[in-house]
């Protein structure tokens, strides 16, 4: 049985609901969205239909393309909403990928003579691109939206390399999803930063509130703003630049550690396949810097050897960001939007 309040239910009849709901003729109550809780209690985020056509035309217009879309990411978050609600203000129903055995399939299903149009995490991406068959198909979409996580210059390389283009986008619920491509702020959309770093964003596509919280709704939407929980700089052109979530710069021994940056470095060892790294309380450091590290198919001691790899941070960066604890996995938990589950990581250290 599928619902919009919250968003509920399996894909196809979340399809249908959307349909009903965007076509309504007087402007509809408000959708709610579930956050994924990846980094505590999950929000229920109150989106307006203006909100999500906003976003849909802003989208179009950055694009220069309407047209069909792939839905491949759960139909319940707001970035798989968004997919189904820019597919229908195009004209199409989405084919959806549960509905087909693979990635190819649900490609040939398409309708041709349009443009074909994905978006995919980062971990979507890197599989899709290790199949030929999913990279054939791959190349016949006018473009691949990149969300939900950080996005290795490896990995935007390899599909550009693979003949893919590829548009990464940042937002979140409170934003009708991604709200800033490649840098650059949608149509409608500022951007500013607050005195602590902190990304504040404003325009047409911001959320009402937080359902059953107006505490927290008037914690972070302030004048017509939305304070986010991210840092970032805006160089003087005025492009974006994410240097991770306000909570990811962890103070330890009281030096400042930028974690996403460390996790980067980790990445480009060639030993690791993948690390993500985190900050953990303790009582000596205040908090612990510990990566967890997926070793890569041909790793030898490097991808396990905490002094390598602090050295190996240590050569681009202060050694003093370099990870304290290491903690070996065979991959990095993901919630079912695709994006780390931090709180299972830090499961694996705390007790």
């Amino acid at each position: 049985m599928s619902s919009l309040r919250p968003v509920a239910g399996p894909p196809a009849s979340v399809v249908e609901a959307l349909a009903a709901w965007l076509e309504a003729p007087a402007e509809p109550e408000p959708l709610i969205v579930e956050t994924s809780g990846s980094t505590g209690s999950p929000k229920r985020v109150v989106l307006s239909r203006r909100a999500v056509r906003a976003s849909g035309e802003a989208t179009a217009a950055v694009l220069g393309a309407r047209g069909q879309w792939l839905l491949a990411l759960p139909a319940t978050y707001v970035a798989g909403v968004q997919v189904v609600a820019r597919s229908l203000a195009a004209g199409h129903r989405p084919v959806l990928l549960d509905d087909h055995p693979g990635f190819a399939a649900a490609a040939a299903a398409m309708t041709p003579g349009v443009p074909h149009l994905v978006s995919l995490v980062p971990t979507q991406l890197f599989r899709l691109l290790d199949d030929p068959e999913a990279t054939a198909a791959l190349r016949g979409f006018h473009t691949v939206l990149l969300g939900g996580g950080p996005i290795d210059p490896e990995l935007r390389e390899r599909a550009a390399a693979a003949g893919v283009r590829v548009v990464a986008t940042y937002g979140s619920a409170e934003t009708a999803g991604g709200c800033v491509y490649d840098g650059w702020p949608l149509p409608g959309v500022r951007l500013r930063l607050e005195d602590d770093g902190r990304l504040a964003v404003a325009g047409p596509t911001l959320f009402d509130g937080y359902d059953g919280d107006p505490a927290l709704t008037a914690e972070v939407l302030v004048d017509g703003w939305f304070r986010t929980s991210d840092a970032g700089r805006l160089t003087p052109d005025g492009r974006l630049e994410l240097l991770g979530r306000v909570d990811d710069l962890v103070v330890s021994g009281g030096v400042n550690v930028p974690t996403p940056v460390v996790a980067r470095r980790l990445r480009e060892h060639p030993d690791v396949a993948a690390a993500e790294v985190l900050g953990v309380e303790d009582p000596e450091w205040g908090q612990r810097v510990v990566a967890w590290v997926v070793p890569a198919a041909s790793s030898g001691a490097p991808a396990s050897d905490l002094d390598a790899l602090r050295d190996w941070v240590a050569a681009a960066h202060p050694r003093a960001w370099a990870p304290r604890q290491l903690v070996v996995i065979d991959a990095v938990p993901l919630l079912p939007n695709g994006k780390t589950d931090r709180l299972a990581l830090r499961g694996m250290v705390e007790g």
